[in-house]
């Protein structure tokens, strides 16, 4: 800051005192100077205020040596600075599963968030859902996490998942979807175990992983349709073919008993686009006796059945029972407004428009789920998973899987539209996110 003339002239002609102005000016510059930290933090994302500095007196010199309780003093301030664009930024709620709905949120990309496994580290993986290793160029489909609108989804954490389940059994039963949520978890927790405290039984219907220290198991059980059907232990792969009994769940509810988690799910084999042959009661001529009903109709039938056995057998003082919801197709590239895509196979990203819900994901079935659950006395934790996943239309194993038993030859991989597969997922993947939710849940 420059003086006017006068007051220049004037310091001038007295000797031995500093006139008014001057002193004022000096203490307002020392102050200035003390501060400045401080003003420039609080002001500097305001553009109507501009801090310049100001020439001063010799007298008054900057202090090179900052002091100790200036440096809190800023420390201080830009702690404060930090928590203020945090809570801006994050204004959500911790998760309550009561309270927050899962199905509002986005998918946001994250780059530096590591998987916990990978398709070649984790020796528990299936070769269907081994994408990586069976050839799939992209990688971009593993650091995509769900954040829902209201609320902080909890990060998964290995170790106290572990010990949520510690002398506890937690049993999937289901599809081949449902088995990849199992893998997935057995994945995602088995890095941290010692090898020799971890091992696993594989059978035809029910394999059992077993981590020894926390004395737990996460287990798997084969039942596509939950009731019991001609296509449970030898799978026909024609739909035309399969019959079900939709009054009896007996023949693989002895395995569910004695459990303390169970996690269900049925949906993908009664998409068949055709009618479902199903049988109940005492028809005397057998299988042969089965009558051919709307898909949505089975269902209802199939799902009451195992409500009733539910409520009949589990206590839930001592059990928890969760209802994994369907996990959508993607076999409609005009659903997401690509009309010259092949299915699922080109794409890389997920479909951002908000509410996307796509033809492979039957609204009836979904209605029939929540209606069932909602007359049942034992209550049912519902997982409910379609509607974020709805949006990944990049996460399936496309051609980098396998089919038979054995993985897709060269011409095969070729043939893009007739042998994408865009009902499983590649693992690691979306099932990861499905089980951040189900431990949010524990």
């Amino acid at each position: 800051m420059s003086f006017p003339p006068s007051a220049s002239g004037a310091m001038k002609a007295v000797r031995g005192k500093l006139h008014f102005p001057v002193i004022m000016v000096c203490a307002i510059a020392f102050i200035s100077l003390l501060y400045a930290e401080r003003t420039s933090i609080i002001l500097s994302s305001n553009p109507f205020f501009k801090i310049k500095s100001c020439s001063k007196p010799e007298a008054i010199t900057k202090n090179k040596n900052r002091n100790a309780t200036e440096d809190k003093l800023r420390d201080s301030i830009l702690d404060d600075r930090d928590n203020l664009r945090d809570s801006i930024l994050d204004d959500r709620f911790a998760f309550n599963p009561e309270e927050c709905s899962v199905e509002n949120g986005e998918w946001v990309f994250n780059r530096s968030i590591k998987p916990l496994y990978s398709d070649r580290s984790c020796p528990y993986l299936d070769r269907q859902v081994s994408c990586v290793k069976n050839g799939r160029p992209d990688s971009g489909y593993r650091y995509w996490q769900w954040q829902i609108e209201d609320c902080t989804l909890p990060r998964f954490d290995p170790e106290v998942t572990l010990k949520k389940l510690r002398g506890k059994r937690l049993l999937f039963v289901g599809d081949s979807l449902q088995r990849g949520q199992w893998q997935s978890l057995v994945c995602m927790v088995e890095s941290i175990i010692p090898e020799n405290q971890k091992s696993i039984q594989r059978g035809r219907s029910h394999t059992v992983f077993r981590a020894k220290e926390y004395n737990a198991t996460i287990e798997f059980y084969w039942a596509p349709f939950l009731v019991e059907s001609n296509s449970d232990e030898h799978i026909i792969g024609n739909p035309r073919e399969r019959i079900l009994k939709v009054d009896s769940v007996a023949k693989h509810a002895k395995y569910w008993t004695g459990v303390d988690i169970l996690a269900f799910n049925t949906y993908v084999w009664w998409m068949s686009g055709y009618t479902i042959k199903s049988y109940w009661g005492s028809f005397p001529n057998g299988e042969e006796g089965y009558e051919e009903l709307d898909a949505p109709v089975a269902y209802r039938m199939a799902l009451k059945t195992w409500a009733n056995w539910v409520d009949l057998n589990i206590n839930p003082n001592k059990t928890r029972v969760f209802f994994t919801t369907m996990s959508p197709t993607h076999m409609r590239s005009a659903d997401w407004e690509n009309p010259d895509g092949m299915k699922c196979f080109n794409e890389t990203k997920p479909y951002m428009k908000k509410g996307f819900w796509g033809t492979g994901s039957d609204k009836r079935v979904m209605r029939v789920v929540s209606e069932v659950i909602r007359k049942m006395k034992v209550p049912v934790s519902v997982l409910n998973v379609t509607q974020m996943s709805n949006h990944r239309v990049d996460a399936h194993t496309k051609v980098y899987t396998e089919t038979g038993g054995n993985l897709l030859t060269d011409e095969q991989k070729a043939d893009v539209l007739h042998n994408s597969d865009c009902i499983h997922w590649c693992l690691p993947g979306v099932p990861d996110a499905w089980n951040q939710i189900f431990m949010a849940h524990l």
